[in-house]
Formats: C-alpha cells, structure tokens, sequence
C-alpha cells in the first residue's frame, strides 16, 4: 500500500485470532456504501485464505492480498 492511496475504512486487526479479522472487516462493510474499500492489517497465519473465501462466498471483491514481515494486508471493495 503507499501512503496516497484512499481507503474508506481502516480495520487493525493485528494480533487478533481468526475469525475476529474477518467480523471486524464484515462490520465494517455492512455500514458502507457500495464500491467503498475496507483495508485490513492482520497477523493471523489463516487471515489469507479466510479473506479468499470470504470474498467468494460474499461477493466483494478482494483487490489486494499481500504480506510483508508477518503483517497481512487486505483491501476489499463492497459488492454494488
């Protein structure tokens, strides 16, 4: 992520265990509009795949997955 870039929510959930990441960034999605974006700081060695499936399952569009000395970045963008 570089520093310009906007994000509509920021979730930090580091240090938090599964599934607290992803109910933290759902709540997060359910009082945006469509389009907003959800960034998501985790630490949870399962927050990649519990982020993939949660986006398939859901709709929203998982933009960006990356990993960078054990923090994990996310940005969902909400289903229109």
């Amino acid at each position: 992520m570089t520093p310009e870039e906007h994000h509509d929510a920021l979730i930090d959930a580091r240090g938090l265990s599964c599934p607290l990441p992803l109910v933290k960034a759902r709540q997060a999605l359910m009082v945006l509009p469509p389009g907003a974006t959800v960034r998501v700081l985790a630490t949870d060695p399962a927050a990649p795949r519990d982020f993939e499936e949660f986006a398939l399952l859901t709709g929203h569009e998982l933009k960006d997955s990356r990993e960078a000395d054990g923090v994990y970045c996310f940005v969902l963008v909400k289903r229109g």
